[in-house]
């Protein structure tokens, strides 16, 4: 059997790297699984390795480079003593102590690792629409977040995907540094809540493309234009714009805790007291249990709470 750790961190980004270096000061000797490269679901680093420049992270005031800031937090992480493992768990038992967890075959007889403790940091992902072009323009023009990036579009024209409330605040917060913001919906009328919609309404700044999908976006090196597509006529049409927001939702990295750890009606784990799940030992920090605020700044500030309500845990239960 192996070594029972004191506590296992699974998933990386600004969460799980801050409750890395914070368990690590406190001599807990954590094992961060950061998951591996080729995976969508747990990128090592977590989104921000998807994104260019941040400009909002406090400490940086002329930006960094959404990569480098990961592997800052990483290389804090190992100072401190953490040992990292570049692999994707594929099972965890956490329904006694110590906690298993699988790496690899899942119909192993013997876990690969053991731990009192567990902090869960696998973050989500934003849903996007499917086309080739997403993956070599995100960042270049195309992006999931407008609190992070709306900044860098300034008096440009923009297009936002979606129809519910996330899109209806991404559009709104946009108005703010662009030129026009076209909202780009499958139907004629909008999901979101009655005041998000008459605020829309009101805003001379937005535009309006009902009955429509982003069937391609074009651009080599970043993005200058997309076409849309009639749902009812299937006729196509181009859209002048030069920056592309998707709107459409985030699906939290949580399949791996289904039938153990609490989730709510749209899949975020949840949490009470601080980082607390409903298993006794197991904590959760970041995006993968947080739908409100998504931002690297607060992912860390949880991943801190998660790592000090662990200690505590820890301490309190003899480990």
């Amino acid at each position: 059997m192996p070594e029972i750790r004191n506590v296992i961190i699974i998933g990386s980004g600004p969460a799980g790297l801050t409750s890395a270096i914070y368990t690590a000061r406190a001599n807990l000797a954590p094992l961060l699984i950061e998951g591996e490269p080729s995976s969508t679901s747990d990128q090592p680093g977590g989104q921000l390795m998807l994104t260019t420049e941040v400009e909002n992270f406090p400490g940086w005031p002329d930006g960094i480079m959404g990569p480098e800031l990961m592997m800052k937090f990483r290389e804090q992480a190992l100072r401190f003593g953490t040992e990292i493992v570049t692999r994707k768990v594929s099972k965890v038992d956490l329904s006694a102590r110590p906690f298993k967890v699988w790496i690899g075959d899942t119909d192993a007889p013997e876990p690969t690792h053991l731990a009192h403790s567990v902090i869960v940091s696998t973050g989500a992902r934003s849903l996007m629409l499917g086309l080739e072009e997403e993956t070599r323009l995100l960042g270049h023009g195309l992006s999931t977040c407008a609190t992070c990036d709306g900044f860098f579009f300034r008096d440009h024209d923009i297009a936002v995907v979606g129809g519910g409330d996330s899109a209806i605040e991404e559009a709104l917060f946009l108005t703010k540094f662009a030129k026009t913001v076209t909202l780009v919906h499958r139907r004629d009328e909008l999901r979101a809540s009655k005041i998000m919609q008459d605020r829309l309404f009101a805003n001379e700044k937005i535009r309006f493309a009902w009955n429509s999908t982003v069937s391609a976006i074009q651009g080599g090196q970043t993005v200058e234009g997309v076409t849309l597509t009639d749902t009812i006529t299937g006729e196509e049409r181009p859209l002048a714009v030069t920056g592309v927001f998707v709107a459409i939702g985030h699906r939290p990295n949580t399949d791996l805790f289904a039938g153990q750890l609490t989730t709510d009606e749209n899949g975020y784990l949840v949490t009470h007291n601080g980082s607390l799940t409903n298993i006794e030992g197991v904590f959760a920090c970041g995006d993968v249990q947080d739908h409100v605020y998504r931002q690297a700044i607060t992912a860390a500030g949880s991943g801190c709470m998660a790592a000090i309500d662990c200690e505590r845990w820890l301490e309190a239960n003899h480990h």
